[in-house]
C-alpha cells in the first residue's frame, strides 16, 4: 500500500496535478489497489472530518478580516506606519511580515492561518511595491513558521498532555527560539534586499511617523484588543478570529469609509474562494496522512532509527530528519500524536529534557511545513500570490536553510531552549 500511496502521488505531481487533487487521488489508489480492507468511502470521511474542525474556522475568518482590512484602508494604514517605523531599512516590508507573523502566531496558533491572515495583506502590500511575487510569497510562508512555535500553541498544549510536562514550562520555552527564528529570517530578507536591489521604504522623521500613528491608531488597537482577549480568558484564538472580522467591518464601513456595503461581495468572493483552496489542501492531506499512519510508516521509521546507533549527537541527528521529513506529510498534532510516546522513552536514556524534546519535535515539523513538495504553508501563500509551487520553491531555500542550521543549533544546545524557564526557575 506504501508504494501504491508514494508511488501515486509522484507520478501525479510529476504530471502536474494540483496538489490537493494529487494527495486525494493516491489516497483512493491506495485504498482501491492496495491491500488494507477498507472502503474508499473512508477517504471522503476523513476529508469532512478534518475539516469539520472549530479551530479551522480561524482561516476563513482571517482570510475574511485581512480582505476587509485590505479594502477598508486598514492594511494601508498599518504599511504606512510600518514604512514609518523602518524607515529606508532595506527589506523593510519584508521585516514586518515577519513580525506581523511572529504576533498574529500568539493569536490562531496555526501555521496555514498565520500565512492567510499576513499573506493576504502583506504579499499584495510587496508586489505593489516592487517585490518579485515569488519572494513576497516566500517572505509570508516562512513566517508563517512562526505560527505554532510563538505560544500559546495548540500542538505545545497536545504534546504536555501525553509527555506529562508542563504546558505552562513548554510556553515559556516556546518564546525565545520563536524570536532567534524570527531574527534569523529578518536577517535573511535584510541580505536579499541588499542583493536584488529591492525597494526601499521613504526616510521618515518625526512628523512622518506621528501622521502614520494617528492614521493606523484604530488598526493598531485591534491587535491589542485580541492579544488582550485571548491572555485575558475573554475568547479563543478562534473566536479572536471572528472578532476581528468584526472590527475590521466597523472601522473600514463606519470609521475610515473606504468600503461601502455594496463592496463586500467582492470581499467576502474572495475570501471564500481562497478559504476553499486552503480547506481542500488540508482535507485531502489528512486522508493521505491516515494511510501514512495506517501503514504504520512513522513507527517502522522511528525504530529502525533507534537501532542504528547509541550515539546522542547521531540519534539527535535522525531525530530531526524524520521528523523534518514527517512534517512535509503530516500535520503537526499527527506527528506528535504518534512519534512522541515511541521517542520520550529515548530522550530520557540520553538525557534530553522532555521539553526539550518537545521543542524540538514542534519546531521540526513546523519548519517541514516550508518544507517542498508538500508543504502546507507554500501552497496557502501560492494561493494567495497566485503563483506555482516551482516558483515559490527556489525562493523558501534560502530561509529553511536558515531554520534547519536554527533546529540543529537548538537540539545540541538545550540551553537555549531552556534559557527562559532556567531564569524563571521552572
Amino acid at each position: 500500500m506504501s508504494l501504491i500511496l508514494f508511488g501515486t502521488l509522484l507520478l501525479l505531481m510529476i504530471i502536474n496535478i494540483p496538489i490537493g487533487v494529487a494527495l486525494g487521488l493516491a489516497s483512493f489508489a491506495a485504498l482501491i489497489f492496495g491491500t488494507m480492507p477498507t472502503p474508499p468511502l473512508v477517504v471522503a470521511q476523513r476529508m469532512f472530518t478534518a475539516v469539520d474542525s472549530f479551530p479551522f474556522m480561524a482561516i476563513p475568518f482571517f482570510m475574511l478580516a485581512g480582505g476587509l482590512m485590505e479594502s477598508g484602508g486598514i492594511s494601508r494604514r498599518l504599511i504606512n506606519f510600518a514604512k514609518a517605523c523602518v524607515g529606508s531599512i532595506p527589506g523593510g516590508l519584508g521585516i514586518i511580515t515577519v513580525i506581523a507573523s511572529a504576533f498574529f502566531g500568539a493569536i490562531s496558533g496555526s501555521n496555514p492561518a498565520t500565512v492567510a491572515a499576513i499573506g493576504g495583506i502583506m504579499i499584495p502590500a510587496m508586489v505593489k511595491a516592487g517585490y518579485p511575487k515569488p519572494f513576497a510569497a516566500a517572505v509570508a510562508a516562512a513566517g508563517g513558521t512562526l505560527g505554532v512555535i510563538i505560544p500559546p500553541s495548540i500542538p505545545m498544549v497536545t504534546y504536555g498532555v501525553i509527555a506529562n510536562v508542563s504546558i505552562g514550562t513548554l510556553f515559556m520555552a516556546g518564546f525565545l527560539p520563536g524570536i532567534i527564528i524570527a531574527l534569523s529570517l529578518i536577517s535573511v530578507i535584510y541580505y536579499f534586499a541588499i542583493k536584488m536591489n529591492l525597494p526601499k521604504c521613504d526616510p521618515t522623521n518625526i512628523r512622518t511617523f506621528v501622521s502614520a500613528f494617528k492614521e493606523a491608531i484604530l488598526a493598531l488597537v485591534m491587535p491589542v484588543i485580541i492579544l488582550g482577549g485571548i491572555y485575558g480568558g475573554v475568547f479563543t484564538p478562534t473566536e479572536a478570529a471572528a472578532v476581528a472580522v468584526v472590527y475590521s467591518f466597523i472601522v473600514s464601513i463606519f470609521v475610515y469609509k473606504e468600503l461601502k456595503i455594496g463592496g463586500l461581495g467582492p470581499v467576502i468572493v474572495k475570501a471564500g474562494l481562497s478559504t476553499s483552496v486552503v480547506l481542500f489542501v488540508i482535507a485531502t492531506s489528512s486522508s493521505f496522512s491516515w494511510l501514512v499512519t495506517s501503514a504504520q510508516i512513522p513507527t517502522k521509521v522511528t525504530q529502525a532509527m533507534m537501532s542504528i546507533s547509541d550515539s546522542k549527537f547521531l540519534i539527535i541527528l535522525m531525530i530531526n530528519i524524520m521528523l523534518l521529513f514527517l512534517g512535509t506529510f503530516l500535520e503537526t498534532q499527527a506527528i506528535i500524536l504518534l512519534v512522541a510516546p515511541i521517542l520520550l522513552p529515548l530522550a530520557m536514556q540520553l538525557g534530553i529534557d522532555p521539553i526539550v524534546l518537545g521543542l524540538i519535535m514542534i519546531i521540526n515539523t513546523s519548519v517541514g511545513m516550508i518544507t517542498p513538495p508538500m508543504a502546507v504553508n507554500l501552497f496557502v501563500a501560492c494561493g494567495v500570490a497566485d503563483i506555482s509551487i516551482e516558483q515559490i520553491s527556489r525562493r523558501i531555500i534560502p530561509f529553511l536553510i536558515v531554520e534547519l542550521v536554527i533546529v540543529f543549533i537548538m537540539s545540541n544546545f538545550p540551553e537555549i531552549i531552556m534559557f527562559i524557564p532556567s531564569l524563571l526557575g521552572k
